[in-house]
């Protein structure tokens, strides 16, 4: 780690055991991680020189060996609402989004695991741009250390800004699971940013495996990708239900609620016109969650107007549509809400994310032959999705 033939380490990738290990090797003793960590972290100081408090060989010994630095920001926009999208360049080609959201009782960021995204969701912008890399812990952090401080900076406040973290952006948290677990360890220490675990949500399409490993080493707050309520439209609409059907994904979340921090999880589910929004199949949905409610599944569902993109060739459902499948879902019982749109004037809404991405997946050309092949199929198969409405 201190070889100086090698790169800088970036501190903001280590939690609190990676410094004291850090520490231990050049020498000092533990507290010094401690005071190293709150300086980076709480105080969101990048010079070694600044840390007033550090010993000056170990603000030596940190010079040669390492750094605090996010990557550049490319751009930023502000919505009409307060919502502020960045984008940053991540090398080679690449560059990721988070968003931050203001609301009246919190401050939400929404950060990136990944430059881009393997599952392909047929209604995500960033699916259909590809995957790159997956991003380091470093880079994970960074997006919130960047956006915490910039907006202290700029509202003149000492105390913490963003009460709030969902790993929503770009890219499938638990398939960056390796460089996950570090930056939610770093989120949740309360010599960092002491996010609650409540106020942590890692949102995932399902990687069923990645899920019971969540549970055991950092279990936080839990949303899950549904948007269909059975195997043959999220086999369509989500691909990697093809490897870990519903029900298996469902056995996993009941179990995961014996270690979250809630005593519920979270089904998102985005309302599509004509492909999953009529009410035959809220109705199904409430069937679904009743078979697995012996096992303890408690959960909530959050229905999210589709946010149009030219490639999908899929609109968004009708107020309409969405509120009488919301009703249903209600009146049996289940707690629904309908995510309100922010941020959609500066491509900043869910579903919307794409900065630029190096593809090594050739996900346009797939999702434009498989979207041809949906709109001239009409052969019959086992389990074939119902047909999709496209936009002319």
């Amino acid at each position: 780690m201190t070889d100086t033939n090698c790169q800088p380490t970036n501190l903001l990738g280590l939690d609190l055991d990676g410094l004291v290990a850090l520490c231990q090797e050049l020498g000092e003793k533990r507290f010094r991680a401690t005071q190293l960590f709150r300086w980076i972290h709480q105080r969101g100081e990048a010079d070694f020189a600044q840390m007033t408090d550090l010993a000056k060989s170990l603000r030596s010994k940190l010079a040669g060996v390492a750094e605090v630095t996010a990557p550049p920001v490319l751009s930023e926009h502000e919505s009409r609402d307060g919502t502020i999208k960045w984008l940053f360049d991540m090398g080679g080609g690449n560059a990721i989004e988070t968003v931050y959201i203001p609301e009246s009782d919190r401050g939400t960021l929404c950060i990136s695991s990944q430059a881009g995204c393997a599952v392909g969701c047929r209604f995500c912008s960033t699916g259909h741009q590809g995957f790159s890399r997956n991003l380091s812990s470093a880079e994970i952090v960074a997006q919130l250390w960047y956006a915490e401080h910039f907006l202290r900076r700029r509202s003149g406040r000492a105390e913490r800004v963003i009460s709030n973290v969902v790993m929503m952006g770009m890219g499938e948290p638990l398939q960056n699971y390796r460089q996950l677990v570090p930056s939610l360890r770093i989120m949740l220490d309360d010599h960092a940013y002491g996010l609650s675990r409540r106020r942590v949500t890692v949102s995932t399409s399902g990687v069923v495996p990645l899920i019971d490993r969540l549970a055991q080493d950092c279990p936080v707050a839990l949303a899950v990708s549904l948007h269909a309520p059975d195997d043959a439209l999220r086999d369509h609409l989500v691909p990697l239900n093809r490897k870990h059907p519903i029900d298996e994904l469902l056995a996993a979340c009941t179990a995961y609620l014996a270690h979250a921090p809630r005593d519920f999880l979270t089904f998102e589910y985005c309302m599509l016109d004509g492909v999953n929004d009529r009410p035959e199949q809220a109705r199904a949905l409430v069937q679904l969650v009743r078979r697995h409610e012996p096992a303890g599944l408690r959960c909530k569902f959050n229905l999210i107007p589709f946010n149009p993109f030219p490639a999908s060739g899929l609109q968004r459902s009708s107020d309409a549509a969405i509120g009488a499948f919301a009703r249903i879902l209600s009146n049996a019982g289940l707690v629904t809400t309908v995510r309100k749109t922010r941020g959609d004037d500066i491509d900043a809404a869910c579903g919307q994310l794409v900065g630029e991405v190096q593809d090594r997946t050739h996900a346009g050309q797939r999702m434009a032959e498989r979207r041809a092949a949906m709109q001239h199929h009409r052969g019959g198969a086992a389990r074939r999705a119902p047909k999709i409405r496209m936009i002319p």
